[in-house]
């Protein structure tokens, strides 16, 4: 891996680390659907722009119903979902049961395309699963009201995410950038009807507006042009490591910006879980040199 990759992957996995720390600051002040809204609707509007300069197109007559599909289940409900959360759990534990995704893709794969599971993939399964018992079986936040529908929400949208990329691997295929693209403004009208029930819980602040604009247009759009650029220079498999990353800057930032409480059962915790998505992802951290990926990857 060159310097400039791991730059990069350094660079995405504080960046999308950072995305936990700002949902948990805004998601109490606007609400999880005004605050998502908003990330996904400026998200939209960047790549939109992005797409103008570069001339890519959406081609949203052929594929909209494969956007709409992956910006439910790759945005507007797995952003919810962790919105809903973020009015309980700290920024650490939701970064932590975000990279369960892996797991869930795991079991799902197993089940949708009848991939075997081995003894290494059954190892991780057990592992991620003792993680997780580990976070929240001695967590005093688990204790709090509400704490247990937010666990189960934050393992939701990890699922979610493990069910869009299977979906996306067997679906027609779209250019990635359109992918992002188009899913981006699917999220956006699937999420908009729910601000009529759920309108903002207060007029944002200056200081609410750039935090909307860090989490829509650096944590989404910014972040999406990254981590393609990074599946370009070293292929999907060594990207995959931004999923181990994520909970150590998530986990820092909830510390330092938030005071959150950091204890064994974190770090024994989060260990686990990100040993047993490395086992069951094949993740060998000797395995980071650049590779040509297949043309139809």
């Amino acid at each position: 891996m060159s310097a400039a990759s791991l730059f990069r992957l350094l660079l995405l996995s504080a960046i999308w680390g950072g995305s936990f720390l700002l949902i948990r600051i805004g998601a109490p002040v606007l609400g999880p659907v005004a605050l998502m809204e908003a990330r996904v609707l400026l998200a939209a509007l960047f790549l939109a722009a992005v797409a103008l300069v570069l001339g890519r197109p959406l081609d949203w007559r052929i594929h909209w119903r494969h956007y709409l599909v992956i910006g439910l289940l790759n945005s507007a409900l797995p952003f919810l979902l962790f919105g809903y959360a973020a009015l309980t759990l700290p920024a650490s534990l939701l970064s932590i049961l975000n990279a369960t995704s892996p797991l869930w893709g795991t079991l799902i794969a197993a089940v949708w395309q009848r991939a075997p599971l081995d003894g290494r993939r059954l190892a991780g399964l057990a592992l991620g699963i003792l993680g997780v018992g580990l976070l929240v079986g001695f967590d005093r936040v688990a204790l709090q009201p509400g704490a247990g529908l937010a666990i189960a929400a934050s393992l939701a949208a990890a699922l979610c995410y493990a069910i869009a990329s299977n979906f996306a691997k067997s679906a027609r295929e779209v250019a990635p950038f359109a992918n992002a693209h188009g899913s981006m403004w699917a999220a956006s009208l699937l999420i908009a009807p729910a601000l009529l029930a759920f309108p903002p819980v207060a007029a944002p602040t200056a200081g609410m507006l750039a935090l909307l604009v860090a989490l829509g247009v650096v944590c989404s759009g910014i972040a999406y042009l990254l981590y393609f650029r990074l599946i370009e220079d070293i292929g999907a498999a060594p990207a995959l490591t931004v999923t181990f990353l994520i909970p150590l800057f998530g986990t820092f930032f909830g510390w330092i910006f938030l005071d959150e409480a950091i204890g064994w059962h974190t770090l024994a915790g989060g260990t686990t879980v990100v040993a047993g998505t490395a086992l069951v992802t094949g993740f060998s951290p000797l395995v980071l040199a650049p590779r040509k990926e297949p043309a139809n990857a």
